[in-house]
């Protein structure tokens, strides 16, 4: 493996981090005007392989005393989500019931027809009077499709490749790429060791959260010891240790369709356990890889 596919799968990271954006559904009352729309006019949607349907909300800014149903079409023109390969519709109406203001369009994304990098979406319109519709906002969303491997926290244990722009800053030999071996910790639950993380003899911890599907989680605890400080810097400024925390500028976000991660990590420093200074907040990818691939790359040297 060349570091022109790891410089992919950095692009990869980059753009899921851009489209992995949650469902916010908004309620508003405009009082008696009636007005119907989808709840977002563009967000993103998880396929996942053990989920049948996953739901596109429908508002209404009043309740009535009766039933409404209205139809939902789909706008050909400018996706690229193809329906009946990659998506289907469970019913092309949707029905707000009496004395409620939500109905949803359930969609069911079509898992194995449907890769990691794809970058898929469609478009759906409600068919509905006129004066139904509220104005700048109008009837149409668009749905993006993100496809959701299972979870398994073996899928990021073994041999990994680790980029920092820690090391790109600080590395006294010029690397910014390591091989980290990690393991499952014993008992931890979706926790990992990463064995000689930033350098030989210091491990780390890190721990997953797969709750929400579109936002997978990573982080790591707060006063982990990473390093010795003259190894990067050529002195002690603190009581020479390098701490590493997750950052809090940024989420860092893992991805199980490719078994990969991206980590925003606050690099500080400390002395007798008080402050001296943060050293900076670093992007950094890892990247699992088979043992073979690892044990080339061992030969070549990294």
């Amino acid at each position: 493996m060349h570091m022109k596919k790891y410089l992919i799968y950095i692009t990869l990271a980059f753009a899921a981090m851009l489209t992995a954006s949650s469902c916010h559904e908004r309620y508003v009352t405009y009082d008696d005007a009636e007005y119907v729309m989808f709840a977002d006019t563009i967000a993103t949607y998880p396929v996942q392989q053990d989920v049948e349907y996953f739901s596109i909300p429908v508002v209404s800014t009043v309740t009535r005393d009766y039933d409404r149903t209205f139809g939902v079409e789909i706008i050909d023109k400018g996706n690229n989500a193809i329906e009946g390969l990659h998506y289907r519709l469970q019913s092309n109406t949707v029905t707000i019931k009496a004395g409620e203001t939500r109905a949803d369009v359930m969609v069911h994304g079509i898992y194995d027809n449907i890769e990691a990098e794809d970058q898929l979406t469609f478009q759906l319109r409600l068919v509905m009077n006129d004066d139904l519709v509220m104005p700048l906002y109008g009837k149409d969303t668009k749905a993006h499709l993100m496809k959701v491997c299972p979870f398994d926290i073996n899928a990021f244990t073994g041999y990994c490749v680790f980029t920092s722009m820690f090391l790109y800053d600080y590395s006294i030999t010029g690397s910014y790429q390591r091989l980290v071996y990690t393991e499952k910790h014993p008992t931890e639950e979706n926790t990992i060791i990463c064995r000689n993380w930033l350098n030989d003899g210091y491990d780390v911890t890190m721990k997953f959260h797969p709750e929400d599907p579109l936002k997978r989680v990573v982080t790591m605890d707060e006063g982990q010891v990473a390093s010795d400080e003259g190894s990067f810097f050529g002195t002690a400024h603190g009581d020479d240790k390098i701490l590493v925390r997750s950052s809090s500028l940024n989420e860092s976000l893992f991805f199980t369709c490719g078994s990969y991660l991206y980590l925003w990590a606050e690099i500080y420093v400390e002395n007798l356990g008080e402050p001296v200074g943060t050293v900076g907040h670093f992007y950094n990818i890892m990247e699992w890889i088979s043992d073979e691939e690892a044990q080339r790359l061992k030969n070549e040297g990294m």
